[in-house]
């Protein structure tokens, strides 16, 4: 037996980004609603801290530390009711480690295909949109800002003040 691709429109790489677009209240309360239906065991406890950005030198070619970027994470199997599991997790430029817990119950819920992923589903699509209109917004920024070069005169012309 197949099974369906989970949301054949969203790539899994894509759907930390469409659930982090969403308020953290909204993700919360999904994940909690799924863990009532999903027992959850954390395979590793959800954790949070900073990370360096190493960058290498261009002159001497001397690695160093650009700064620092807060992350959280989590790992998480859930069993369905079947007795099937599944296992989610998030790393997110982010030190919220609940939200990074709530997001790996709903990667696994979604990935797993587990009763209940419509909720989870459903969630990656309004990030999705959510996602789609600040891109929109950011091209509209960049194409308002864009300078036409053409309408300036050639060098000869410049040379006519001379």
């Amino acid at each position: 037996m197949t099974s369906t691709p989970p949301s054949h429109t969203h790539p899994r790489s894509q759907w930390l980004r469409h659930w982090s677009a969403l308020p953290q209240g909204q993700v919360k309360a999904a994940a909690d609603t799924l863990a009532q239906r999903h027992p959850v065991e954390d395979l590793a406890l959800a954790q949070s801290g900073l990370g360096l950005l190493p960058l290498a030198d261009s002159a001497l070619g001397e690695p160093y530390f650009l700064g620092e970027i807060p992350l959280a994470q989590a790992h998480v199997r859930l069993r369905g009711d079947n007795g099937q599991t599944a296992e989610g997790a998030a790393l997110l430029l982010d030190d919220r480690t609940g939200v990074a817990r709530a997001m790996a119950i709903l990667d696994a819920v979604l990935a797993a295909r587990l009763p209940g992923h419509e909720l989870a589903e459903a969630l990656l699509h309004e990030g999705a949109a959510v996602v789609r209109d600040h891109e929109r917004q950011r091209r509209a920024l960049l194409a308002a800002t864009r300078v036409d070069f053409s309408l300036l005169g050639s060098a000869d012309e410049e040379d006519d003040d001379e």
